[in-house]
């Protein structure tokens, strides 16, 4: 799935890049995109309550919110955080919340959920199993998940890999981790895909996947 020993594992500084984050366009679009992605593919209702994980500056969180019940985003950037809670404070938004979780702290996920979403956030995320797990265990009886990140990249997409533990995923494997969770029903879907100047000082084009399953 990724090639461990040779990622740089120290941890990316996302407080200091929350102010400008909402400032990259293709950042935006992919949200958008993703965001798409998962109103197509999960029936979206005003009686769910919803968990972004890994939530950032909540662009994911906010596309989805006008959908559900209420949406509750989690990341473990306070910076990121606090400019979603800005956003929340500006819209006038009552269903919705801004959360500060760290697993690395030893943080564990609370609450019942029909759905859990994540992002772009998977790879960041060393031992994905036991996450996928926590998911597993707060949703609802037939909650879904719906995990959106890279196809394999060759550690290419980002300009820095602090804090990427894997390069993309192969959906098969990840596949096999929802099922091994415990998770049903596990589909993936082509979600985005964008263009950035790679690692390699090439232009080149990076997928998303989305990948859901059912408790």
């Amino acid at each position: 799935m990724s090639a461990d020993n040779e990622i740089n594992t120290e941890k990316r500084n996302f407080d200091q890049e929350a102010a400008n984050w909402d400032q990259v366009p293709g950042r935006v679009k992919v949200a958008q995109d993703i965001a798409h992605s998962m109103i197509r593919e999960i029936t979206l209702t005003t009686n769910m309550d919803v968990l972004d994980f890994g939530c950032g500056t909540g662009l994911l969180t906010l596309a989805l919110q006008p959908f559900v019940r209420s949406i509750t985003g989690m990341d473990s950037s306070q910076g990121m955080l606090d400019v979603f809670k800005t956003k929340i404070k500006e819209q006038h938004l009552s269903n919705v919340k801004a959360n500060y979780l760290d697993l690395d702290k030893g943080d564990i996920l609370e609450g019942s959920y029909q759905l859990i979403v994540s992002s772009m956030t998977l790879h960041h995320i060393k031992n994905i199993s036991p996450l996928l797990k926590q998911f597993y265990s707060i949703l609802l009886p037939s909650g879904q998940l719906a995990i959106a990140d890279l196809d394999l990249d060759d550690g290419q997409f980002h300009s820095n890999n602090d804090g990427v533990f894997h390069f993309g995923f192969d959906r098969k494997d990840l596949h096999q981790m929802f099922i091994d969770a415990g998770f049903r029903d596990v589909k993936h879907h082509a979600a985005a895909q964008v263009e950035k100047l790679a690692e390699d000082s090439q232009i080149r084009l990076f997928a998303m996947f989305l990948m859901t399953g059912r408790k």
